[in-house]
């Protein structure tokens, strides 16, 4: 009995961990829960590394010399990772969150495609299926590895343009049957095929070449509009590596978090796909991304700027305002800022309500984070299809560093690139403020009706600069009253 202890003891720290993870999940569905729900899911994964370092009592050690010397470089590796984790996680700034997200994803996909890696030099896998499992899950965790790194140094600004050529596509596809062809070859030599040219572990390492290489040439020619699907994308990726990679150990732990991650990653990248009006395909075999082929017609009228503080005094007088957070917001950092505008108008008998849009930011779910940071109450916040008929009935919409979400030629113009992709209705609202920092154009690379409306002025000038005048108009007519 003894002697079993320790997998028995392994086998329920995988069964805690599992619920932890599937209970985390389904905390992190609102906005309410998820912090506890993420903390939920952390429990679950000290669990699943305790199970691991239990796995040291269930064997036996002196058959196995180098057991010791491994859990050494376990515990450093565990040490310094986790460290690291923590100081960049306190540090990180709102507007870097989506590279961290792009970096920890890849890390993911990489380590399901170093466990990948241990099963086929050491030809511990057993059967055709588990070898065809285990290079399913190394080329799928390489492609994750190196191309959520593209993402990180697109989105870090490293690369600063899609790289394209012509024939793209071909070289991509060369690059995967490439892949999928060696994979071919390492599975007929393992299971008794004739003799190859060259030794396995070399062509382990072609493998493991080509799909990396794929990763990189897949994601290089993608524009930065498209940068939340990219994420997505490669996080389905990930958890899809892990749960194959969590089968052929029969870790049930591994296995449930992989499947976990790669249907939530899917379902975004569905959700992502169409917010954007593009179908999965199009954004998968395409180079989105790509500039529109055809030229924007000119706009007829012209920009209005007015001052921050008459469009934070209009605001103080309206009935109902609703405003739509962008990239610039986090850029500013200056949610803290706003909320502090917003209370002030609620405190004058304003209604309030945020409205967000799936792809506003680079990364999904960026608005929603920071506006939560900021402590603005989750009932405040909407979901384009929660608020969109609002807009008609809204005396003033504020719009701060967003453009392509809230742009009518999705609307209106089929040459533009956005045409059909559902956008926030704020040119329906009766007056309309945008904050800007300039005059130029989205990710889109078009310019937006929106600006050059009757109902619209602009507001120019950093975010949160702007919104500190418009804090200060309004507290100024409360001291002026008094």
């Amino acid at each position: 009995m003894l002697a079993n202890l320790p997998q028995l003891i392994i086998g329920l720290a995988d069964l805690v961990a599992a619920f932890l993870f599937l209970y985390g999940l389904q905390r992190m569905s609102s906005p309410a829960t998820a912090p506890s729900g993420i903390l939920m899911a952390g429990f679950g994964m000290v669990a699943a590394v305790l199970a691991s370092f239990l796995y040291v009592f269930s064997v036996d050690a002196a058959a196995q010399p180098h057991l010791a010397v491994n859990i050494g470089l376990a515990l450093i590796a565990l040490v310094a990772g986790g460290g690291l984790a923590w100081l960049s996680g306190k540090r990180v700034a709102m507007t870097a969150m989506p590279q961290m997200v792009a970096l920890y994803n890849g890390m993911g996909g990489g380590a399901a495609g170093a466990i990948a890696a241990v099963e086929l030099f050491g030809n511990k896998t057993q059967g055709a299926t588990q070898l065809l499992v285990t290079l399913l899950g190394a080329l799928i965790g390489a492609v994750s590895l190196s191309g959520s790194l593209i993402a990180w140094a697109k989105l870090e600004g490293v690369i600063k343009k899609p790289l394209r050529v012509r024939g793209q596509q071909i070289v991509n596809a060369a690059a995967m049957l490439a892949a999928l062809a060696v994979a071919g070859v390492i599975l007929f030599a393992s299971l008794g095929g004739a003799p190859l040219l060259l030794a396995t572990p070399t062509w382990i390492y072609i493998f493991f070449g080509l799909a990396l290489l794929f990763g990189v040439l897949m994601t290089l020619p993608i524009g930065g509009a498209d940068m939340p699907v990219v994420i997505s994308i490669y996080n389905a990726l990930t958890g899809l590596a892990v749960g194959l990679e969590g089968f052929v150990l029969q870790n049930p732990a591994l296995m449930i978090a992989g499947m976990v991650v790669g249907a939530a990653g899917l379902l975004l990248t569905l959700l992502m796909a169409k917010a954007m009006n593009r179908s999965v395909a199009n954004v998968v075999f395409t180079n989105f991304g790509d500039a529109p082929k055809q030229v924007q017609g000119a706009i007829k009228g012209s920009l209005r700027p007015v001052e921050a503080s008459d469009a934070g005094i209009a605001m103080r007088y309206a009935g109902k305002v609703i405003i739509v957070p962008g990239y610039g917001l986090a850029a500013a950092q200056a949610q803290q800022k706003l909320y502090e505008f917003v209370k002030l108008l609620q405190a004058a008998k304003v209604e309030v309500k945020f409205a967000v849009h799936p792809v506003a930011g680079r990364m999904p779910g960026q608005m929603d984070v920071l506006l939560a940071e900021a402590g603005v109450p989750y009932d405040m916040i909407f979901q384009l299809e929660d608020i969109n008929d609002d807009f008609a009935t809204t005396d003033v919409a504020l719009v701060i560093g967003a453009n392509d979400v809230v742009n009518p030629a999705a609307r209106t113009e089929k040459s533009s690139p956005i045409f059909g992709m559902p956008i926030l209705n704020a040119d329906k609202a009766k007056q309309v403020y945008v904050v800007k920092r300039g005059e130029g154009k989205g990710y889109a690379g078009i310019q937006n009706g929106l600006f050059y409306g009757d109902n619209c002025n602009m507001v120019y000038g950093d975010a949160q600069a702007v919104l500190v005048k418009m804090i200060e108009a309004v507290r100024g007519l409360g001291a002026a009253a008094a």
